[in-house]
């Protein structure tokens, strides 16, 4: 066996330390949980019949209490098209439940918006914070108290979280997420941001625009691209909670339709009163979580879980920061290139090897946490395998390839595209942010320029078709982090950053705001904080400031007289217009802590 790498061995004893009066306390509250919380035997008559007076021909097996109730939590809307799929979903999961004697239930919706749909428009202020939402809503599913074991539907950005802080909440609970997988490859991702690029100059117009958009999200299933959606999979691959191999196989498929059967199938295995319980909070401990920010960092996946990962820690009683992801990214190699950091898709990766391969290399090179307790098996190499159908259309596995099938896509860690994962911790007087490099070009990891600052994206775009940033320039966009605005994603200023960088101008951005999860080859410093809304240094700075963003050195700063630099007054946020339910959102905004801490109101004002 393969001896865990002595840096990784370090980090994770130092997570373990830090986190022990937290953990300890988490694991005494599921105890308690499971003892004295509300389930079923606690429950009164009319509570019970309320519970299963519309369950049809479930409703003697439920009254009976013999049988493994399974809570469904699922973020089911047509308007996504990685959630179309889970429409017919809970039909089927209840017959696969009645085929191993257990029933099934849907105890409750969970909103779940779209942010390709509200990238750039005001709706995205409402997305970050649109996690916590989605975890009291998992919460309030779960309260009733009706359910041994759960199965939970959700993939996209803010979803898969929040539905993973509330299972984390009620954590004596057997649960498993289930995917719905990746919309076939559609148009070409580069092709799809040459056209962007281009629209952006102005050189072709909306109808061209929107073609290539159709063509390139056009049916069921997740966006192909890395972004946050794909890496949530990933990162629950990571972690065991999946059935293994399951996150990219694409929907409307017998395969994928025997994997969601498994997944039911083994949540019963895995119950509250047989001989292989698993609950969900022993199944997330420091090592799971750790193990996620290694997949995270070995893909080169979604910078918005530089935020989500420290809130999902938190919620079981483990404390992450951004020094754990810089450290762990100094000795990840960076094994995949996935779009945008490559040019094939999520689906070009899973046919190249995919997770299964990335897991037993890290695994060979002492680069993973294998001992932990998953959903499916012994060891996390349980999950070194491709699922397959034998000729009656049982489901199998079988090992994952020992060579990758892509080496442009995949490589092993021996051969690895580059040394590090590329997420680093930068700090300065600027404040303490983050910069994604495994997609930027090591030639643009350095960036010193004079700055022009703006209040809102919009005013960004506008500087750009005025020309007015065709120059050497840092691009600072404050008053955009969760207590300002909802710390909406930046991604609509992506195509212009990137003309400005193909002209051969130095580009970069400094934000205390967010980019996509499918960030970019432009160089950006992001989630910087403390945000400028709270008087941070973002708000003391001034057109033609020099910034310099070093990547190499982790450093993002201002280059400027110190004296001068502390005494200058901090410019006041912009009047924050209501409008697409933005108002509503008032308490959270105000109650929410940092980007680092996880940036979340509702674990803040729970003492978490």
């Amino acid at each position: 066996m393969t001896s865990l790498h002595p840096e990784l061995e370090r980090i994770t004893q130092r997570i373990i330390e830090r986190s022990r009066p937290g953990r300890q306390a988490y694991l005494d509250f599921i105890a308690r949980e499971r003892d004295k919380g509300v389930h079923r035997p606690t429950l009164s008559c009319g509570n019970l019949a309320h519970g299963f007076a519309a369950s049809g021909e479930d409703k003697a097996a439920i009254r009976s209490g013999k049988a493994m109730n399974i809570g469904i939590v699922t973020a089911y809307n047509d308007m996504l098209s990685a959630h179309q799929p889970y429409g017919r979903y809970p039909e089927q999961i209840k017959i696969f439940a009645r085929e191993v004697g257990a029933t099934a239930q849907v105890a409750g919706g969970v909103p779940a918006m779209c942010d390709g749909v509200t990238q750039g428009q005001l709706g995205m202020e409402l997305s970050l914070f649109s996690r916590d939402t989605i975890a009291l809503s998992s919460a309030v599913a779960m309260s009733h108290g009706m359910f041994e074991g759960a199965l939970v539907l959700g993939i996209c950005d803010k979803i898969v979280p929040g539905q993973f802080i509330a299972a984390a909440r009620f954590g004596h609970i057997p649960t498993i997420f289930v995917p719905a997988g990746p919309m076939p490859s559609g148009l070409a991702n580069k092709e799809k941001q040459r056209v962007r690029q281009l629209y952006a100059e102005g050189k072709v117009g909306r109808e061209e625009l929107l073609e290539a958009e159709a063509a390139s999200y056009h049916g069921a299933g997740t966006c192909t691209f890395y972004g946050t959606a794909n890496s949530n999979q990933m990162m629950m691959e990571m972690m065991g909670l999946h059935v293994p191999a399951s996150a990219f196989i694409n929907p409307g498929t017998k395969l994928r339709q025997e994997l969601t059967r498994a997944a039911t199938h083994r949540v019963t295995q895995i119950g509250w009163d047989g001989e292989d319980y698993r609950p969900f909070g022993h199944c997330v401990d420091e090592k799971a979580i750790i193990n996620a920010c290694i997949g995270l960092l070995a893909t080169g996946g979604s910078t918005n879980h530089a935020i989500h990962l420290p809130a999902m820690a938190r919620a079981a009683g483990i404390h992450i920061d951004w020094q754990d992801l810089s450290e762990l990214s100094a000795i990840i190699p960076l094994l995949a290139r996935v779009y945008p950091n490559g040019s094939g898709d999520v689906n070009h990766f899973h046919a190249a090897g995919g997770i299964g391969f990335v897991i037993r290399e890290l695994a060979g090179a002492g680069l993973l946490h294998t001992d932990i307790l998953t959903v499916s098996g012994q060891s996390l190499l349980d999950y070194a395998v491709e699922p397959v159908l034998d000729e009656a259309d049982a489901l199998g596995f079988v090992p994952s390839p020992e060579r990758t099938r892509d080496e442009a896509m995949l490589r092993p860690v021996a051969e690895a595209f580059q040394p590090d994962g590329g997420m680093r911790l930068v700090e300065g007087n600027l404040g303490r942010g983050i910069v994604k490099t495994s997609a930027v070009d090591p030639s643009r990891w350095i960036i010193e320029a004079p700055a022009r600052v703006f209040d809102d994206q919009d005013q960004v775009l506008v500087a750009f078709k005025a020309g007015e940033l065709d120059r050497d320039v840092v691009v600072v966009v404050r008053f955009q982090g969760p207590r300002a605005n909802g710390m909406p994603e930046l991604h609509k200023l992506t195509p212009s950053l990137g003309v400005l960088q193909d002209r051969g101008f130095k580009v970069a951005l400094v934000t205390d705001g967010r980019m996509s999860g499918a960030s970019g080859k432009v160089p950006a410093a992001i989630h910087l904080w403390p945000e400028a809304c709270d008087g941070g240094p973002l708000a003391r700075i001034k057109d033609g400031d020099v910034v310099r963003l070093d990547a190499v050195a982790g450093t993002i700063s201002v280059v400027t007289d110190c004296a001068d630099w502390e005494s200058r007054p901090t410019a006041s946020q912009p009047a924050q217009p209501m409008g697409t339910g933005r108002e509503l959102f008032a308490l959270m905004r105000a109650s929410s802590d940092n980007a680092e801490a996880g940036a979340s109101a509702m674990l803040a004002m729970a003492g978490l």
